[in-house]
């Protein structure tokens, strides 16, 4: 492989070594490196606009970019800082606005349940206890007091269970009380 070094082409070790013979170990003369070792970073010769020097602004007419140091004269680009706002289209109508705004979202009012399956409560509780929602966390199965708990029917379930949750699927309601249980319904804001 041939890296730029300085206006010169210097190959790596793999093809160094090739058809070389009596040259193999010396030292190149453009470069502080014998024939075959790994290039160096810091050495290579950057090409093209790499190595120029900043623009220095604002140091009298002779340089080119004195006074209003490229910026132009006054508006939001002459500010330190300053710039079109992210939306901004110049004074056509932006996009944002442009767009019909209809219809409604439940997003932000949409209630979210922790799920609990039968399966689960039949795991970590014994025949006949009362599970109720701080049981539930006792145990791992829900992590947030404050979010509503629906049990749903997924497993089987062997134990009579009394429990008390804010909604139960029908398969799961059905499935407690063939068991012998209870499914209780929970009162909003009357959580033990």
């Amino acid at each position: 492989m041939v890296f730029g070094l300085g206006g010169r082409a210097y190959r790596n070790e793999r093809s160094a070594n090739v058809g070389l013979g009596r040259n193999k170990g010396r030292t190149c003369p453009w470069a502080k490196r014998r024939v075959g070792e790994l290039m160096d970073l810091t050495e290579a010769a950057r090409r093209g606009r790499g190595n120029r020097r900043r623009r220095r602004v604002g140091r009298g007419r002779a340089s080119g970019k004195g006074k209003t140091c490229g910026r132009g004269h006054k508006g939001c680009g002459a500010r330190a800082g300053g710039g079109p706002l992210l939306l901004s289209e110049g004074g056509q109508m932006p996009l944002f606005r442009r767009m019909p705004k209809t219809g409604f979202n439940n997003a932000r009012f949409r209630s979210q349940y922790t799920p609990v399956n039968i399966g689960d409560l039949d795991e970590c509780f014994d025949d006949g206890a009362h599970v109720t929602v701080k049981e539930m966390i006792r145990v791992g199965l829900v992590r947030d007091m404050k979010r509503p708990v629906k049990v749903l029917g997924d497993g089987a379930l062997t134990k009579r269970l009394l429990v008390e949750a804010d909604k139960f699927s029908l398969r799961a309601a059905e499935r407690i009380a063939a068991a012998g249980g209870e499914a209780t319904v929970i009162e909003p804001g009357r959580r033990a």
